[in-house]
């Protein structure tokens, strides 16, 4: 089996080649989990890492292919036209145009995520924020945006630009109609932002269908956010899901 590379956080790998191999390796995981969690759905669905080296290049699943037969060795990088320079299959062009735009507009974004998971792509429906009903949800307090339109498949790099713009500074963005968006400052950051808020969609329809949610009051659900919500907490969070996801796929890092 390959070997791991395992850091710190806020630590600093020795070269690039072993941050974009660590970079690669979360990614490879995040699709095994995204596999393991349900959150495929035909094709759709993608998480991109920047390249350490050039960031104005992306990591990406190949389009296609199901998240969980996902390798790090399968993994497309593509440029900022999005012309794959390193990989043998096709790139997903809603994950280019979403993906491209995103990390332009934000340099300190190292990791996007997105895919038409259950519970997101139904609470999307609606069209609103999430509500502070659960200490896990206080994470996106006030640090979540809706994108309040829809216009079909997203392939024009105009309407990427204009997702990141309704993103802005937040961790998080429920696309209307469509799904969630997460980003971080580390693949293991974005992917569990992904998966808590999906989990807090989850929490709050189940609520709502069944009675009245008490919110958390707007101070205690702030004070909630700088504990759940910090980059280092995302990071930390995700630790736990690499672990087994590595013991149960060893493969995942071929």
């Amino acid at each position: 089996m390959p070997e791991i590379v395992q850091r710190q956080l806020g630590q600093e790998l020795a070269s690039p080649g072993l941050e974009r191999l660590y970079r690669k390796q979360r990614l490879a995981a995040a699709f095994r989990l995204f596999s393991r969690f349900g959150f495929d759905e035909g094709v759709a669905g993608h998480i991109t890492a920047r390249d350490p080296e050039r960031p104005d290049h992306l990591w990406v699943n190949p389009f296609g292919m199901h998240f969980g037969h996902i390798g790090v060795s399968d993994l497309l990088l593509v440029n900022h036209e999005g012309v794959v320079v390193e990989g043998d299959r096709p790139v997903n062009t809603a994950a280019f145009v979403i993906h491209s735009q995103l990390h332009a507009a934000r340099p300190d974004v190292i990791a996007a995520a997105h895919a038409h998971s259950v519970y997101g792509k139904s609470f999307s429906s609606l069209g609103r924020e999430l509500d502070p009903i659960t200490q896990d949800v206080c994470a996106f307090y006030e640090d979540h945006a809706v994108f309040d339109d829809y216009t079909g498949v997203v392939l024009d790099l105009e309407e990427g630009k204009r997702i990141a713009h309704a993103l802005g500074g937040n961790k998080a963005a429920i696309l209307r109609n469509h799904g969630l968006l997460t980003v971080g400052h580390s693949v293991d950051e974005a992917v569990w932002w992904f998966i808590t808020m999906e989990r807090s969609c989850q929490a709050q329809l189940l609520a709502s269908a069944a009675g009245d949610p008490v919110l958390i009051d707007a101070g205690m659900a702030r004070l909630t956010a700088g504990q759940v919500g910090s980059h280092a907490a995302g990071w930390f969070s995700f630790q736990p899901l690499f672990d087994r996801i590595v013991r149960e796929q060893p493969d995942l890092l071929e």
